[in-house]
């Protein structure tokens, strides 16, 4: 059974609104030079979006592999300047749908947009996707990730990305094929952080590290948080993303239970972590 959220509470819409103009086209990208340490960078960013243009909504948006369903009529709308907590057991969906909100994959009914703009060129531009996989050569030393990052994306802020570097104590020079599992997601999360983009969609960005440095990647990732934006978080380890959420999706089987602030657990004397295991406790 689905959960509600009793009338009068504040809570974060999750019903489809009204369509709304899309904003201007922005200009497509233009490929910036490859990164040099010592030379400045642009750092281009998005305008700001108006109040009635959510920086993501979705609706109906379902995907299936023949019979199984993964995702089934997900109906949602998220503001920008939040940072949004997905949250649900294995096989519930997440990544599903952050794959169709990057346009890495089709659905298969329904829409999704990005401020304003259909799927396609232009709303890629103002995504920034971590996935949960690593996806770079191990023969690439990080500095070449980095000016590859630099040559595809106008809004890549170089520095940016070694003052993050040198925060989560990673060496610019030093070569993938001797970085453990986790420094290399600490690499990519760099990367994906230090562009100027309207909307992160990061999966499972500390499920690799050991706990030790999972504040640490959080404080980073808050670091390089700008307010304009929003962060859309993958994971099952509600415990410690806890504090940095404004908001949280609870998905089961592909469905919405829950969209709300996690205030809405507060008010009722409960942690969000503690909230989450009660729902799906086997």
């Amino acid at each position: 059974m689905a959960l509600r959220i009793p009338e009068g509470k504040e809570a974060v819409v999750s019903e489809f609104p009204p369509p709304q103009p899309a904003p201007a086209a922005p200009e497509a990208p233009q490929p910036a030079p490859a990164f040099a340490p010592d030379a400045p960078q642009p750092t281009p960013t998005f305008a700001p979006l108006p109040s009635s243009v959510p920086v993501l909504w979705c609706q109906n948006l379902t995907k299936t592999y023949g019979s199984a369903v993964a995702l089934d009529r997900l109906t949602i709308s998220v503001p920008a300047g939040r940072i949004v907590g997905l949250l649900g057991p294995n096989g519930s969906g997440k990544t599903t749908l952050l794959k169709m909100i990057a346009g890495v994959s089709h659905p298969t009914a329904g829409e999704v947009r990005v401020a304003g703009l259909p799927i396609g060129p232009q709303s890629k531009a103002l995504v920034s996707y971590l996935p949960e996989r690593p996806y770079f050569s191990r023969s690439m030393r990080v500095r070449e990730m980095l000016a590859y990052f630099a040559d595809f994306y106008s809004d890549f802020d170089g520095a940016l990305a070694h003052e993050m570097l040198g925060r989560l104590g990673v060496d610019p020079a030093a070569a993938c094929s001797t970085l453990s599992k986790g420094t290399v997601e600490k690499v990519q999360l760099t990367l994906v952080m230090a562009r100027h983009a309207a909307l992160y969609l990061l999966d499972e960005p500390i499920g690799g590290v050991d706990p030790a440095a999972r504040d640490y990647i959080l404080s980073t990732i808050i670091h390089a948080y700008r307010p304009q934006s929003t962060i859309i978080l993958s994971t099952h380890l509600v415990r410690d993303v806890e504090s940095v959420l404004d908001d949280f999706i609870l998905l089961r089987y592909g469905q919405m239970l829950l969209h709300a602030p996690v205030a809405y657990v507060r008010e009722k004397g409960t942690t969000l972590d503690a909230f989450f295991r009660e729902e799906f406790r086997c």
